[in-house]
C-alpha cells in the first residue's frame, strides 16, 4: 500500500507552508486560534470604575464649601469609594463569600448616611450602590436587593425634597443600574461558560475519535495478523507434501491481506460496518486452518445492522484469542435471543497457552476491554472468563429490534439445531 502512504513535507515556510515543515493551512489555523483567544470576555472591574464620576457633584459641594461638616463628608466620600472599589474588584470565586455581603452592608450604611445627611447630588450614590449589588447578588437576592435599594432611594429623595433631581428618577435609575449590571455580567459569564463547554466538547470528540481509531486498529490488525500467521504455518506444513494445498493457503493469505488494507482504510474514515455473516465465514476459515472445528447454533430474531456490526467485532476478537492462545479442538458459536435481547456465546474447549509459550502483551486484554466499551455504549454487556470445566467463554448481550424468524412449515420459532459452519 505504498502508494497510499504520503509523507507531508513542507518546503520553505514563513506563514505559507514554506521552510517550516508545516502545511499551508496550519498558519491560518494558528491565526484562528489566536483570534479565538482574543475574543472579549465579561467586563472587567475597571469597566465599572468610571461610574464613580457620578460622585463629582458631592465632591464639588465639599470643595466649594457648600456641604456642612466637610471633614465628615470627605471621610464618608472616601469610605464609599473604597468600599465600591473593594466590591467591584471581587472576582467570581469570592462573590458568594460572607466578606462580599459585609462590604455591601457597610456600603449601604455609608450611602444611607450620606444621602440623609446631605441630600441633593449625594443621592446619586444610591445608583452606585445598586450597581455594586448587581456585581455580587444573583437571582432572588438580586431582585430583593435592587428593589430594596430603589425603594429606600425613592423614600430618602422624597423626604429630602430638595434638589433638581426627581425622586422617582432616582428610584428608577437605582433599580436599572443594578438590574442591567447583573444582566450584562450574567450574560457574559454564560457566554464564557458556553465557549469553554464547546472547547471541552471538541476535545472530547477528538479523544473519542482517537479511542475509536486505536480500538478499531487493534481489533483489525490483531485478528488479521493472527489469521496470516496461522495460514502461513499451515502453508509451511503442507508445502513438503501437498504444494497445491499450500498454494491455496498462500492465496488465502493474499486475500486476507487485501481485505485488511480495505478495512484499515475504512476504519480511518470511520465508515466501516461489520457483518456478522462475513465475520463468521472468516472465523470458519481461520479456525479450520488452525485445526479447530467450528460449530454454530443460531436462533432468535433478525438483527439490526448496528447489532450485527457489534457482534461481528465480538466474533473477530474471540476467534483471534482462540487461534492464538487456546490450543482447542472445537469452538462453538451460540447465537440466541428474544424480541428484546440477543446473546452471542463463543466457547472453546482449549487448555490455554502452552507453558513455554512467549507472552503476547496487548493481545486479548486490550481487545476485550475495547469490546466491553463498544457494547456498553449500545446498552449491552460483555463477559469473558474460563468456562466450567475446561476452555474459555466470551458472552455478549445486546438489545435487538424486530421479530424472531419463524419456521416456514410450523410458524414456530427456530430451534437450536447444531449445524456445521459453511465450508467446515
Amino acid at each position: 500500500m505504498g502508494e497510499d502512504c504520503v509523507t507531508e513535507v513542507g518546503v520553505a515556510g514563513n506563514g505559507t507552508g514554506r521552510g517550516t515543515g508545516t502545511r499551508p493551512g496550519s498558519w491560518w489555523k494558528r491565526r484562528r486560534a489566536r483570534r479565538e483567544e482574543r475574543r472579549p470576555g465579561p467586563p472587567g472591574p475597571y469597566a465599572l470604575l468610571p461610574w464613580l464620576l457620578m460622585g463629582l457633584g458631592s465632591f464639588s459641594n465639599l470643595f466649594q464649601g457648600e456641604a456642612p461638616n466637610p471633614w465628615l463628608g470627605g471621610l464618608g466620600l472616601f469610605a464609599f469609594n473604597s468600599l465600591y472599589v473593594s466590591v467591584v474588584f471581587r472576582d467570581k470565586r469570592k462573590r458568594e463569600s460572607p466578606v462580599s455581603y459585609w462590604l455591601l452592608a457597610a456600603m449601604a450604611a455609608v450611602t444611607l448616611a450620606l444621602a440623609i445627611g446631605y441630600g441633593g447630588s449625594w443621592l446619586l450614590f444610591f445608583p452606585l450602590l445598586s450597581l455594586a449589588c448587581g456585581t455580587i447578588l444573583r437571582n432572588r437576592q438580586l431582585a430583593f436587593g435592587t428593589l430594596s435599594v430603589a425603594a429606600v432611594a425613592t423614600a430618602v429623595a422624597v423626604w429630602r425634597g430638595k434638589g433638581d433631581t426627581d425622586p422617582w428618577t432616582i428610584g428608577y435609575g437605582t433599580f436599572i443600574s443594578g438590574a442591567v449590571t447583573a444582566a450584562i455580567l450574567t450574560l457574559a459569564e454564560t457566554v464564557m461558560e458556553l465557549r469553554a463547554t464547546r472547547q471541552e466538547l471538541a476535545r472530547s470528540a477528538v479523544e473519542r475519535e482517537r479511542l475509536r481509531f486505536s480500538r478499531d486498529l487493534h481489533d483489525l490488525l490483531g485478528h488479521t495478523l493472527s489469521v496470516i500467521v496461522v495460514k502461513s504455518e499451515a502453508a509451511r506444513r503442507l508445502a513438503p507434501h501437498d504444494m497445491d494445498a499450500a498454494l491455496t493457503q498462500v492465496t488465502d493469505i493474499e486475500s486476507v491481506g487485501r481485505q485488511a488494507l480495505t478495512e484499515i482504510r475504512e476504519a480511518v474514515t470511520g465508515y466501516r460496518e461489520g457483518s456478522l455473516a462475513t465475520e463468521l465465514d472468516r472465523a470458519r476459515s481461520a479456525l479450520t486452518a488452525a485445526g479447530i472445528e467450528p460449530v454454530l447454533r443460531r436462533s432468535g430474531p433478525p438483527l439490526a445492522p448496528q447489532t450485527e456490526a457489534l457482534l461481528g467485532w465480538v466474533v473477530r476478537e474471540a476467534v483471534t484469542n482462540v487461534v492464538r492462545h487456546s490450543r482447542a479442538t472445537t469452538c462453538s458459536f451460540v447465537l440466541e435471543g428474544t424480541a428484546d435481547r440477543i446473546r452471542l456465546t463463543v466457547t472453546d474447549d482449549g487448555s490455554g497457552p502452552a507453558p513455554d509459550a512467549p507472552a503476547t502483551p496487548g493481545i486479548g486484554g486490550t481487545g476485550l476491554t475495547g469490546l466491553t466499551e463498544r457494547l456498553a455504549a449500545s446498552g449491552g454487556s460483555l463477559r469473558a472468563g474460563p468456562a466450567p470445566g475446561r476452555g474459555f467463554v466470551v458472552a455478549a448481550e445486546l438489545p435487538v429490534d424486530g421479530t424472531g424468524p419463524a419456521d416456514e412449515e410450523t410458524g414456530m420459532p427456530q430451534d437450536h439445531r447444531p449445524v456445521r459452519m459453511p465450508g467446515a
